[in-house]
């Protein structure tokens, strides 16, 4: 991504495979994540008698924070479209697709959207079964990140947070669907984030910003 929107919009994108992974968490409470951890003792600087500094004194530095201000579902949708037929019973097993997608924007100040998306496709042949999509996003606010920082945190460490959440929705339509609830195995957002930055520099080799 260019450098002129490294702090305002991202996006990444990738596809994962369906498992049969744990459940999810269930419903949407707003929740904090703080990446900070205390300095330790000698990252903290001393004062000396007199309010002077003490001899090799160094100033605690601060560590990135990401903390979640709320959690919403922006777009679900499920198509049933076969049913009652798709509903019985069959020896020929679904094929399945998953595709991932994640999407951020800069609100205000330190303030961020992040979008993540999942989409599931089922088909006995070429006979659609359903197709289930879910856009789930949070704002959050981005402290004490580094700009080389700020694109990993929005497409790596924010998804994780929404992806529980994102998978039990999908999770929950499917079954309500009539079909066995689907469980999407975890995804390595950070190897998604890679595939994409690759992407984009094979792409635009000259104009891509370096992406830490």
């Amino acid at each position: 991504m260019s450098n002129d929107d490294t702090d305002k919009n991202a996006n990444g994108s990738g596809a994962a495979n369906n498992g049969n992974g744990g459940n999810g968490g269930n419903g949407t409470p707003a929740a904090s994540t703080d990446t900070s951890k205390a300095a330790a003792p000698s990252d903290i600087q001393q004062a000396a008698p007199g309010g002077q500094s003490a001899p090799g004194a160094q100033t605690a530095v601060a560590q990135p924070g990401i903390h979640v201000l709320g959690q919403y579902i922006k777009d679900l949708s499920f198509e049933n479209p076969a049913a009652p037929q798709s509903l019985a019973p069959s020896e020929t097993s679904p094929s399945l697709d998953v595709n991932v997608n994640v999407n951020a924007r800069g609100l205000s100040g330190n303030d961020y959207e992040v979008e993540l998306k999942l989409e599931a496709t089922a088909k006995r042949g070429d006979q659609p079964m359903f197709v289930a999509e879910v856009t789930y996003a949070g704002v959050f606010q981005i402290q004490n990140a580094a700009q080389e920082h700020l694109h990993p945190i929005l497409l790596i460490e924010c998804p994780r947070l929404l992806f529980p959440f994102a998978r039990q929705i999908l999770a929950d339509a499917t079954r309500q669907g009539g079909f066995p609830p689907l469980m999407v195995d975890p995804v390595d957002f950070a190897a998604l984030y890679r595939q994409r930055a690759a992407e984009k520099a094979q792409k635009n080799p000259v104009a891509s910003a370096p992406l830490a």
